[in-house]
């Protein structure tokens, strides 16, 4: 082959191989990374297959103590659009600077500050210490992050508005449905405060007219002290209490031990952060959980 032939060759090739990487790269789907359990759980079921949607998080990783890898940030920062909870879970997003969209999710919901009644759209960022970050668990801030997620996405992808639209109507009927359960299900019950490892479930409970005590605040990985530990087997002892909850991401050690002292029986309760690496192979979405969770608080609260 002369040197003619061959530089008409190498061109070919050349030509080829950018035409073909432009052809893939046009045909990669859109990536939406999303730092929550739940909200992946929304992005998901609106997005469908018209893009890759990925947990920030490992599956089987605590919310509270995750820290991306430099290779996590780099494939965050290369995302379409990146969804985050807010109200101070994701420290490690402080000074982040993302390539392109990222919403905080937090300032489009209903907050409640600890130990309160909930507070109608704070957005005060620098109150995160106040404010329970937990909003999730709320099907009414389900039901808002869903209208958000997919305005954001229509206006990302127009031409899938009809699909959206649709699977939003579909997600936030299922929300409803799931409301209603709990109302229902949670509506005469002899007993009225569920006891828990930490305190992730207050949008819960002030929806749905129960109280928690817990063993440590908003942090999981906080220490509870002897002090508290004893308030709490006093608790259970005075108001019958029959079942105590820990989280399958906590040290149930304490709870275990509080059980053993009260005479009680403990279980899991799922806060909805994020999911085990086994739940996520059974592919349980967000509604099959919180149905399992109200399974579970019914009958810790003696319901009928």
């Amino acid at each position: 082959m002369n040197f003619k032939n061959k530089f008409f060759l190498t061109a070919i090739l050349l030509v080829t191989s950018i035409s073909l990487g432009a052809e893939e790269k046009l045909n990669e789907k859109p990536t939406i990374a999303v730092s929550t359990f739940s909200l992946y759980d929304i992005a998901k079921n609106i997005a469908s297959d018209t893009a890759e949607t990925f947990m920030i998080l490992p599956f089987g990783v605590d919310a509270h103590s995750y820290a991306p890898t430099p290779k996590d940030m780099v494939k965050i920062s290369r995302s379409n659009l990146v969804l985050y909870n807010g109200i101070g879970l994701e420290p490690w997003i402080e000074g982040f600077e993302f390539k392109n969209r990222a919403l905080n999710m937090g300032l489009h919901v209903k907050l409640m500050e600890v130990g309160g009644d909930e507070d109608q759209h704070n957005h005060d960022d620098h109150n995160h210490g106040r404010v329970d970050p937990h909003y999730w668990q709320s099907p009414q801030n389900m039901m808002l992050a869903t209208e958000r997620i997919t305005e954001e996405l229509i206006a990302l992808f127009p031409k899938n508005r009809e699909l959206y639209s649709k699977n939003r109507d579909s997600y936030i009927a299922m929300l409803k449905n799931l409301d209603e359960d709990y109302k229902k299900e949670l509506s005469s019950c002899q007993l009225d405060t569920i006891i828990v490892n930490h305190n992730a479930f207050s949008y819960l409970a002030t929806r749905y007219g129960f109280h928690t005590e817990a063993l440590s605040g908003l942090s999981p990985e906080a220490e509870p002290s002897a002090k508290n530990m004893i308030k709490l087997i006093k608790f259970i002892r005075e108001h019958n209490v029959e079942t105590i909850f820990f989280e399958k991401f906590a040290n149930k050690k304490t709870i275990k031990s509080i059980a053993k002292e009260a005479n009680v029986s403990y279980d899991v309760l799922q806060p909805l952060g994020n999911i085990t690496a086994d739940e996520a192979k059974e592919k349980l979405s967000y509604e099959d959980i919180m149905r399992r969770n109200l399974k579970k608080i019914s009958k810790a609260l003696k319901c009928q």
